[in-house]
């Protein structure tokens, strides 16, 4: 080495002493070592330490109690129903609840978020690392009762088998023709998926092409994963065997994108779970619990109240940016209790309940505005944001999640059942309206204004009010049935008040309007079911002929307005008398539309409402029985 003479510092003693080269060397290896360590501990270490790892080698994460690490989780290399419910092309819905509006998230966030979501992210966008506790493995945090789980007592809980005597087939002509109408227009739809679209999400079919859009955080397959209850359950085992192959082979959890924490829940989540409990392959319970423990980081927040976008790989969480001060959506964060409590069940790992819990218990803690449940909910105070209320997008499937809690757990939840009853009691004494013209609907309430406005995704709750009734108050069991018929009726009018016969997104009752969209924005129909959903629930429940009729008369619309050379497709206007498509076939499509359509011409034993509820998304989940299971062997949690 070569050193420049320091001023007082003799020619002699420039030279290094063995000491002093040891001292120098050691401080150099040790700004070396704090370098290197510090680029694993910055917000985007997952991707840093790609660098470094071979393309075979995952992070390693693990867990014994809450902190410790134990068992590796993948890290790897894409409508909105949170209130995006749907896809590209109409304003889709953001199941944010059932769909956000952002909807079938909130049923629907106005469907039209999905993409926006991506694009408006809030600048105060959560950057804190997920929480390495949170990436608990089911397996290493509690390994003797995740492997205690047994899918065959679970099968002796169930109180008739799952697809009935003989699959649900319904014994007069008329309707057994009807419902392999329904059969065949799955199989047109899932046939054109895999010739076109393949391992994407969604099928285009003018274009015959795939969509993969931005809503899951680059996982692959939403058609696939969506289908595989309804391929099960109509017969098609051909078709299920592949979809159940590329699951094995092809759904790749290893994901470093930007995802909605709703759509993933309802879609994915709900569908493996589903397959599970219907087949007992443990693919499906392997690969949800995997995914489920993803979710997790999405609750590190000061309350625990999860936001509602999360990357599957760093775990970072933040809100959307659409949402009123970075708040959380109530559809949302309220659309997760299903899913997570039958997580808990299969993985033995009670965190997954615990986190919905204390989302209940803090909803139950704060204040409600005339007993209702507004949409918006700040992550970090706890505190409501606004004061908009709508059972519609936003805030829907919050109010389905309720009453369902109480049906899956053998009606011994009773948190579920006060919740529930006491918000009905808010939405009819606030929101819900007579028309002059005599129909029923329920309103939106914007801080004690009422915008007389009624979504489609707002009619899944005539179904909901139904299978609600009989467990009510004694005095007000008929009358919440009759309420779901009125209800059901208003949705049932929106469709025959249009030139397609099918409805609209939202219909207005203001201005002379009955059941109509006022509005351009309003006029699209993106291949939603919760009409048909309610049309299922209310034949099931009365038997009266007239929902089988309804229901036919959807399909023969579905026939002629929306099928064409290479799928399905929603249209842009239903009051037009030539029709514009809007070139996506949506995985709810054939999740939920179809399937409710199915079982409407089934007989009451294919998936009967004793032993399932369905999740948001149709995806059926069977009734926890806690003392059958354990008196079968099976661990509680």
């Amino acid at each position: 080495m070569v050193f420049r003479k320091l001023p007082g510092v003799s020619a002699s003693g420039m030279g290094l002493r063995l000491s002093q080269k040891f001292v120098f060397l050691l401080f150099l290896s040790g700004l070396v070592t704090l370098c290197f360590g510090a680029l694993f501990f910055l917000p985007d270490s997952v991707r840093l330490k790609r660098i470094f790892l071979s393309k075979n080698e995952n992070p390693a994460v693990t867990v014994g109690s809450d902190n410790e690490l134990s068992k590796k989780v993948p890290g790897d290399p894409e409508h909105l129903r949170a209130g995006l419910k749907g896809g590209e092309g109409a304003n889709v819905k953001l199941k944010v609840s059932r769909k956000p509006s952002v909807t079938h998230g909130a049923r629907t966030v106005e469907r039209s978020v999905g993409s926006r979501a991506q694009d408006e992210r809030s600048p105060a966008r959560a950057q804190e690392p997920a929480a390495r506790d949170e990436r608990v493995t089911s397996a290493a945090h509690n390994g003797e009762r995740a492997s205690a789980y047994s899918y065959e007592a679970f099968k002796k809980c169930l109180l008739k088998p799952a697809l009935g005597k003989n699959k649900g087939t319904p014994s007069d002509s008329e309707t057994l023709q009807r419902r392999e109408k329904v059969k065949e227009m799955m199989k047109f739809a899932w046939d054109n998926y895999k010739r076109y679209a393949w391992g994407q999400n969604e099928l285009r079919p003018l274009t015959r092409n795939g969509h993969i859009g931005n809503m899951f955080g680059g996982l692959r397959g939403a058609s696939i994963v969506d289908s595989l209850d309804t391929l099960y359950i109509m017969g098609l085992m051909e078709e299920y065997e592949e979809a159940k192959e590329w699951v094995q082979n092809n759904l790749n959890l290893i994901s470093n994108g930007e995802a909605s924490l709703f759509e993933v829940n309802i879609r994915y989540v709900g569908g493996l779970l589903s397959a599970y409990y219907l087949t007992g392959a443990e693919i499906f319970k392997q690969k949800v619990v995997e995914l489920g423990e993803k979710l997790l980081p999405a609750f590190n927040t000061p309350t625990g109240i999860p936001r509602g976008v999360i990357n599957l790989g760093s775990g970072t969480s933040w809100s959307w940016g659409w949402a009123s001060a970075g708040s959380s959506i109530l559809a949302e964060f309220g659309t997760l209790h299903l899913e997570f409590l039958h997580l808990s069940q299969l993985s033995g790992n009670p965190l997954f309940t615990e986190k919905v819990m204390n989302i209940r218990k803090l909803l139950n803690k704060i204040e409600k505005p005339h007993g209702l449940y507004p949409n918006f909910l700040s992550p970090v105070s706890g505190n409501w944001v606004q004061h908009h209320v709508s059972i519609g997008g936003l805030g829907d499937s919050f109010y389905e999640y309720l009453i369902k809690s109480y049906l899956m757990s053998d009606k011994t939840d009773q948190e579920a059942k006060k919740m529930y009853y006491s918000a009905m009691e808010a939405i009819e004494t606030n929101l819900v309206q007579k028309s002059p013209g005599g129909l029923t609907y329920v309103a939106e309430w914007r801080g004690g204004i009422l915008d007389h406005k009624m979504g489609h995704l707002a009619c899944f709750s005539g179904g909901m009010i139904g299978i609600g009734a009989d467990d009510g108050p004694t005095e007000q069991r008929q009358h919440y049935l009759d309420l779901a018929a009125e209800i059901t009726h208003t949705c049932h009018e929106s469709y025959s008040r249009s030139a397609t016969k099918l409805g609209p997104e939202a219909f207005r009752f203001d201005a002379g309007a009955e059941a109509t969209a006022t509005r351009l924005s309003d006029r699209y129909y993106i291949l939603r079911p919760e009409v048909i959903e309610s049309y299922m629930y209310m034949w099931r429940l009365t038997h009266d002929p007239k929902y089988r009729q309804w229901g036919w008369e959807a399909v023969e619309a579905l026939e002629k307005h929306c099928r064409v050379d290479a799928g399905f497709s929603g249209i842009r206007d239903v009051y037009a008398s030539t029709v514009s498509h809007d070139n996506m076939q949506q995985s709810f499509f054939l999740s939920e539309t179809l399937k409710y359509l199915y079982l409407l011409f089934s007989d009451d034993d294919l998936l009967p409402l004793e032993d399932w509820v369905f999740n948001t998304e149709a995806h059926p989940l069977p009734v926890i029985r806690k003392t059958c299971l354990q008196e079968h062997g099976n661990p509680l949690v």
